[in-house]
């Protein structure tokens, strides 16, 4: 059965695409026809969201009978077939465009996580994604970094509490935000507390958050807190971070990546629709 937040994106993106039918290909088609049509990779990368494209197609023709030759997950060469489909020639082509779009935009985020993933692999460090979503699709894009190899932080707002920087001054200081949280909320909540100084740093140390998010920082100042730290709290390098600059962040020791650009800047993976017969 599919998932109901899932099911929500896929009838808006229709609804989107064509709220009043496909004038195009109504007209042009019989309804009674049918076809063949082959899902073709063309630049290799991480695939993610086949399984979502396969329902888009069947939420127009229940029918149709789709078949993948590879998991999510499984990296693969350009010009490889990963799917392919028997059914309504009009259910098809309408949906083609919606099922491409999300297929393309979580391979390319799976790809990019997996890039992220390969620089980490001689540090106990993890890689996270951030709520630098796009509006609608965090359920599906964050999916895909867990698909590509990375984890997840918190999903929305109200999944854990973190004090960033705005939170500090309307709050008169990093001292008075932490304890007014912990004044309000259950001590099962996780507190995490942005810094972006060594001072900062300090301060939420000494007054027992759980995470603490190191912002910008410089190198030289990440293994100062970790050192300072002594494994007493989870330490987050934030900032900045791509694939230039992520080994020398995870050298610091610090426990967790985060990156915005795991979702935010991700180049969609070149992946077409043909029809075979």
């Amino acid at each position: 059965m599919i998932n109901y937040k899932i099911e929500y994106i896929i009838k808006n993106a229709l609804l989107e695409d064509m709220n009043n039918g496909d004038i195009t290909t109504d007209n042009l088609v019989k309804e009674e026809s049918k076809i063949r049509a082959e899902i073709k990779v063309k630049e290799d990368g991480v695939i993610a969201g086949l399984d979502i494209a396969k329902e888009i197609f069947k939420y127009l023709d229940n029918d149709i009978c789709f078949e993948s030759f590879i998991r999510d997950g499984e990296k693969i060469k350009r010009g490889t077939i990963i799917a392919i489909m028997d059914g309504h020639t009009r259910a098809i082509l309408s949906a083609e465009r919606i099922a491409l779009n999300i297929l393309q935009r979580l391979s390319g985020i799976a790809t990019k996580t997996h890039k992220y993933i390969e620089k980490l692999s001689d540090y106990n460090c993890r890689i996270v994604d951030t709520r630098k979503t796009t509006p609608g699709l965090r359920v599906l894009e964050k999916y895909a970094v867990r698909v590509g190899g990375g984890f997840n932080h918190r999903f929305n707002l109200s999944d854990m509490v973190m004090i960033k920087d705005n939170h500090i001054k309307v709050a008169g200081g990093i001292n008075e935000a932490i304890n007014i949280i912990k004044s309000k909320v259950s001590p099962i909540v996780k507190i995490e507390v942005e810094v972006e100084n060594l001072s900062q740093f300090q301060q939420a140390l000494e007054l027992g958050v759980d995470i603490i998010m190191l912002d910008n920082m410089s190198y030289e100042d990440m293994k100062k807190a970790v050192e300072m730290n002594n494994k007493k709290v989870l330490i987050e390098a934030s900032g900045n971070i791509d694939l230039d600059t992520i080994e020398e962040v995870a050298r610091t020791g610090v426990d967790i990546i985060s990156s915005g650009a795991l979702t935010h800047s991700v180049k969609a993976l070149d992946i077409s629709l043909n029809v075979v017969y």
